[in-house]
């Protein structure tokens, strides 16, 4: 047995965002020991690169890294993120927000939601984002940090950024290379595996050279050159439960005099979804869609009219496969980004479970022994959160209100049992499944079903022990705070000014 057995050297294979994220981490983590880090990647390789809204959790990544939120923002044209807003996915004119934060405040221990339901029982109009800090502010386009002590749940939300992924990466390489970190700029053309084992011994590159390493990260995107070229893991395709399966995507100027909105926009199209995301110096704009049901030329007539301002690049084209790679770790390989799995950007998480793949790598970094139950516990925990984010997306999808062949289709489609048990304990009594590493919570659930209008059959009965006229002044207080707490907040503009201008990508 080797009486030293610690990792000395990790190869990661691509850079881009989920490269140099997993750089720039591993090399803060482990700053003091002898961990060599090196990234491999061609600079005559382009990366997907078009994921600029996130959720956030990207804030206390990049925080444990040392940066704040004005560095990030200034080096990547970053706006503030509250939530999503969701237009006409139940018919033309419909909207609602999806916010980062809770609703309303409990009373005697019972969920504020069991309370709302009650009221509107009652013949209450207001809107759920009316207990919501994060959506009011959304709403009326201003933006103010959270209090770091809320002085109650009415006041506690949360926000992310949108920002230039391209630039993101780029200025965590710099982070990475000031770091240790080497940067090899060569093409990958094989993969030497160990023949007693089949674990990777190194990396074959166009200039003859061999990198050799203990442990590998593939971060080479959706060709998955390590895990699944060289180690051929098989892809769990979940085409069935999510029928999109291509984007296209335009970047374009921002209207001149409008004032970037902090929220990210996702607008159904006949022929799919179209995101809508403001940065300080442009905008990012694409749309996703089904090749079963559409041209490229169709969804481009859905696109091309509804640009945020007017195109500066011509449209490209991403093909995709919803799912994921049956294990995220095969033997000394750590997949993490598009190589381990995909679900759509609906709602921001692309970036997301990169974070959370980096977390875990963290926590269950190997030694050279690779035993088997820290690898096992890395894949179940991945493949929990991938499944738990599939579950959140298809949700939409169910709920839709449209009436275009293929959004019946989406309607009609068959769904996981893990979603079907969702589903049903929320309509027969308005509570919710938690199920282990999941991304969204109670409050995001929340947020869906009211938003497309899904209510339960019941509510917890405890509510009928507090008097009627007494619930609906507490909740009209919450109203009021709420709107006070709005009124109070500048623009989402005058916070962005305060800001130096960002680096242009």
């Amino acid at each position: 047995m080797d009486p030293d057995p610690r990792i000395r050297s990790v190869v990661i294979v691509g850079g881009g965002t989920a490269g140099w994220m997993t750089a720039a981490a591993l090399v803060q983590h482990f700053r003091g020991t002898d961990l060599k880090v090196t990234v491999v990647e061609s600079s005559a390789i382009g990366t997907i690169g078009v994921g600029e809204a996130t959720i956030p959790t990207i804030r206390r990544f990049y925080a444990q890294l040392g940066l704040s939120d004005a560095e990030v923002m200034r080096a990547t044209g970053a706006t503030c993120k509250l939530g999503i807003r969701f237009n006409d996915w139940s018919g033309p004119g419909s909207d609602f927000i999806h916010p980062f934060g809770l609703y309303g405040q409990e009373l005697k221990g019972i969920g504020f939601h069991n309370f709302w339901l009650a009221d509107r029982e009652r013949g209450q109009t207001a809107p759920l984002s009316a207990y919501s800090l994060g959506a009011s502010l959304a709403e009326a386009g201003r933006f103010v940090p959270p209090s770091p002590r809320p002085p109650s749940s009415l006041s506690v939300f949360d926000w992310a950024l949108q920002l230039d992924a391209t630039a993101f990466a780029q200025h965590l390489r710099a982070y990475a290379e000031a770091g240790g970190c080497e940067r090899i700029d060569a093409r990958i053309l094989g993969v030497d595996l160990r023949p007693r084992d089949g674990f990777i011994e190194g990396v074959v590159l166009d200039d003859d050279r061999r990198i050799e390493g203990d442990l590998f990260v593939d971060c080479s995107g959706f060709r998955a050159l390590l895990i699944g070229e060289a180690l051929s893991e098989p892809y769990e395709d979940w085409s069935k439960w999510l029928l999109c399966d291509t984007a296209l995507a335009v970047q374009s100027e921002n209207p001149p005099g409008e004032a970037p909105p902090p929220f990210t926009r996702v607008t159904a199209r006949p022929s799919g979804w179209q995101w809508g995301i403001p940065l300080q110096h442009r905008a990012g704009n694409g749309i996703v869609f089904s090749s079963r049901h559409v041209t490229d030329e169709q969804a481009l007539d859905d696109l091309t009219p509804n640009l945020i301002g007017g195109a500066l690049t011509e449209p490209r084209r991403i093909p995709f496969r919803p799912g994921r790679r049956r294990r995220a770790w095969v033997k000394n390989c750590v997949s993490i980004g598009l190589s381990a799995g995909f679900v759509e950007p609906l709602e921001s998480t692309s970036i997301a479970v990169i974070e959370t793949a980096i977390d875990r790598l963290k926590a269950l970094f190997p030694d050279r022994r690779f035993v088997q139950p820290v690898i096992d516990e890395f894949n179940d925990q991945t493949a929990c959160e991938l499944d738990r984010v599939r579950d959140f997306v298809i949700l939409h999808y169910k709920l839709n209100g449209r009436d275009e062949p293929f959004w019946r289709d989406c309607r009609e489609a068959p769904i996981p049992d893990t979603l079907q048990r969702k589903l049903d304990l929320w309509k027969a009594r308005g509570q919710f499944v938690r199920y282990r590493w999941e991304m969204f919570h109670p409050a995001s659930w929340l947020a869906i079903y009211a938003g497309f209008g899904v209510w339960p059959d019941g509510y917890d009965p405890a509510v009928n022990g507090i008097d009627a006229d007494q619930l609906s002044r507490s909740l009209a207080e919450m109203r009021r705070a709420v709107a006070e707490a709005v009124s109070r907040a500048p623009a989402h503009a005058e916070f962005l000014s305060s800001l130096q201008p960002p680096v242009a990508a």
